[in-house]
């Protein structure tokens, strides 16, 4: 698994849990709709740390809350 993979099903996780869809997130976090669309739609692979801040601080976690998941164990070495 790529970390924009991971990246993409851990922000899924957290709105699943909070029951808000990309919409919802994007207002509560001020990120366009668009852009959420595409990390969770596998368009945009290299999400910044910044944007995760955002996400972070839209749902009211730290960010070491974010990576605080089983599905970053599974990453793949990007350098070989």
């Amino acid at each position: 698994m790529t970390i924009g993979e991971a990246v993409k099903i851990r922000i899924m996780d957290l709105c699943q849990q909070r029951s808000l869809n990309i919409n919802q997130l994007s207002l509560m976090c001020g990120i366009t709709q668009s852009t959420l669309n595409n990390i969770v739609n596998g368009r945009n692979r290299s999400t910044t740390v910044s944007t995760i801040q955002k996400i972070c601080d839209g749902l009211g976690i730290n960010i070491q809350e974010f990576f605080a998941s089983d599905i970053f164990l599974s990453i793949e070495q990007e350098v070989r």
